[in-house]
């Protein structure tokens, strides 16, 4: 077990954040952390993240409903890529799709 500030933060106080289904093991997202967001999470027991474009905090689902209740938060080896499992109530994509990872990514042609 680490504490918050071990966490290796980039420049700009930022980390991934991997989220991953409890159940299913689908990856439904990836964003960033800052230390208050990912000490927000702890607390709340819901995801919490750091919006780049919009420079706040954001609680995942706070409008949408589409929460996230977190089951288990680990960071990898380096100490500096968080996996966060959740319990979704909903979609994770802004697009309704139930992961972000809903396309994939065709070969060039030759």
């Amino acid at each position: 077990m680490i504490e918050i500030e071990q966490v290796r933060w980039d420049d700009r106080g930022l980390c991934p954040a991997i989220v991953q289904d409890e159940a299913s093991g689908q990856v439904l997202m990836m964003a960033y952390m800052n230390a208050e967001s990912l000490r927000m999470t702890l607390e709340m027991g819901e995801t919490v993240f750091w919006s780049r474009s919009r420079q706040e905090l954001w609680h995942k689902g706070a409008t949408s409903g589409n929460t996230q209740k977190v089951t288990g938060i680990w960071i990898d080896c380096d100490e500096d890529t968080i996996l966060v499992k959740v319990n979704p109530a909903g979609p994770a994509c802004h697009t309704n799709e139930f992961s972000c990872f809903f396309r994939t990514i065709k070969a060039p042609k030759k």
